[in-house]
C-alpha cells in the first residue's frame, strides 16, 4: 500500500503556528518506539531550537475501575495497569524526555490525547493552527489523535517514518486512510525540510 496515491493535499505546515505532538513514547512502548526515537530526536531538536511549541502525552490510568473504560475490557487490566503513574513503563523514554517548558498531556485516558484533556484549550493558547504528530502506537493513539485533530479544525500533518505501531499492515492502512481524508503525510526528512 501507497499512501501516497490517496494523499488529497499536499498542505504546508506554518512557521510558528505549528505543534509537535508527540504522542505516548512511554517505556511500555520502548521496543516498537526504538526505531524511530532518531527521527524524534530530529524533530525535537528542530522544535527546540526554533523554540516552537512542544507537547508531549502519556497514557495513564490512575484507577481503572474510574478511568479505565471499554480500554480495560479490550485490553485486560494486568496490561492496562502498566499505564499506573511511578512506574517505569509509564514514564516518558529518558532520551526524549520533555524538557522544563514543555508540556505533558497525563490525564490522556483513551486513544485520543483530546478525550477529557486540556490539550485543545492549550493549543488555542499557543495559538497553534497546525499539529505534527509523531509517536506510538500508529493505528491507535496516533491515527485516533490525528482525526479528532482534524474535527477539531487543526489542520494535521503526520509523520510517517516517526510513527510505528506492532504491525507494517497496520501502519501503511493508517497513512493511507488519513490521507484520503484526515492529513498531509511526511517523512521526518521532508518536514524539516518545509520548516527550515
Amino acid at each position: 500500500m501507497d499512501y501516497h496515491r490517496y494523499q488529497l493535499h499536499l498542505w504546508k505546515p506554518r512557521r510558528g503556528e505549528t505543534c509537535l505532538l508527540v504522542i505516548d513514547m512511554q517505556n511500555c512502548f520502548l521496543d516498537l518506539a526504538r526505531p524511530i526515537l532518531p527521527k524524534v530526536h530530529r524533530l525535537l531538536d528542530l522544535f527546540r531550537r526554533r523554540k516552537w511549541p512542544v507537547i508531549f502525552t502519556a497514557h495513564t490510568h490512575s484507577d481503572l475501575e474510574k478511568d479505565g473504560g471499554l480500554l480495560v475490557q479490550w485490553w485486560g487490566k494486568a496490561f492496562m495497569e502498566v499505564f499506573t503513574p511511578g512506574r517505569w513503563e509509564h514514564r516518558i523514554i529518558e532520551e526524549i524526555k520533555p524538557q522544563d517548558e514543555e508540556r505533558t498531556i497525563d490525564t490522556k485516558t483513551r486513544y485520543s490525547a483530546f478525550y477529557k484533556t486540556d490539550l485543545e484549550e492549550l493549543l488555542r493558547e499557543l495559538g497553534v493552527r497546525d499539529l505534527l504528530i509523531c509517536g506510538v502506537m500508529t493505528n491507535y493513539c496516533c491515527e485516533t489523535t490525528a482525526r479528532d485533530g482534524f474535527n477539531r479544525d487543526f489542520r494535521v500533518f503526520f509523520l510517517a517514518d516517526a510513527t510505528a505501531t506492532s504491525d507494517p499492515y497496520l501502519h501503511q492502512a493508517t497513512l493511507c486512510n488519513l490521507a484520503s481524508g484526515f492529513a498531509t503525510i511526511y517523512t521526518t526528512q521532508e518536514i524539516i525540510d518545509l520548516l527550515e
